[in-house]
């Protein structure tokens, strides 16, 4: 079930957000009012166009403890996730599906233009959502790409492979693109703390450096402090900005004007 909130001006664009492990999708949806930019806007307010959706991960048997976790796939070792990979591919070969349907309806409620929908994740959702975007495949007629894709303090499981070789290791059945066209033309936005105690650093990086070698569009941020979360106000800043950019087409200028009918959502 997917948390859902509707935007408050005629919708425009629809933002598909992932939850972290141990998360679910209403306390992450309400946590987001707590990200604000500089001007004290959380997202909300900063696009009120936009639909905002919040799936909701599936509860799994953890394989190296007896705790049933929220958690999009499952992990053996936090410490080293290469420790028994394949672990993460049964998950995201059932998930991954999944979220590929409900892009498609989003799009479907947008004249079917893929191009409005940004797919966005937090840690284990970011590191689901790459993989969403590994095995997506739109057509021309829906924009050929995905409005953008941001990922926050993430990375990237099975990275260090080819594409065709992480296709392969996660195994999905049905339709799977022979092409990159779709990764290399959505815009992608990571970002990371320096600090982060849970996905270090390095993690982030490393998902950095497997998309340059698929020739995404990727933009990185770095931020000193932060932790597991959410770097506030500059890696707001840093979002709003990425998203007026390349989402909406916004000059510098059209950025400066701040909407006087945003929704308040303090």
């Amino acid at each position: 079930m997917s948390v859902i909130m509707p935007p408050s001006q005629p919708h425009t664009h629809t933002v598909v957000f992932l939850h972290g492990r141990g998360d679910n999708a209403r306390n992450f949806a309400r946590s987001l009012v707590y990200w604000r930019d500089s001007h004290n806007r959380s997202p909300f307010q900063a696009f009120p166009s936009f639909r905002w959706v919040f799936p909701q991960a599936p509860m799994r048997q953890c394989a190296s403890s007896p705790d049933i976790w929220a958690q999009w796939f499952d992990v053996w070792n936090v410490r080293d996730f290469t420790e028994r990979e394949e672990l993460q591919a049964e998950g995201l070969r059932e998930v991954v599906p999944q979220i590929r349907r409900l892009l498609a309806n989003e799009a479907a409620l947008l004249g079917e233009r893929w191009d409005r929908v940004i797919l966005a994740g937090i840690s284990m959702g970011a590191a689901t959502g790459m993989h969403v975007l590994f095995h997506l495949d739109i057509p021309p007629s829906g924009g050929g790409r995905l409005a953008a894709f941001i990922g926050i303090s993430c990375r990237c499981p099975f990275s260090g492979r080819t594409l065709p070789e992480i296709r392969k290791a996660i195994g999905i059945e049905g339709s799977i693109p022979d092409h990159a066209d779709v990764l290399r033309n959505t815009p992608v936005l990571l970002e990371h703390c320096v600090d982060d105690p849970l996905v270090h650093i390095e993690n982030g990086r490393s998902m950095r450096d497997t998309l340059r070698g698929f020739e995404a569009e990727g933009e990185w941020k770095e931020y000193p402090s932060g932790g597991h979360w959410f770097n506030s106000p500059t890696g707001m800043d840093d979002a709003v900005d990425f998203i007026n950019r390349r989402v909406l087409g916004k000059s510098s200028e059209e950025q400066a004007e701040r909407p006087d009918d945003a929704m308040d959502l303090s």
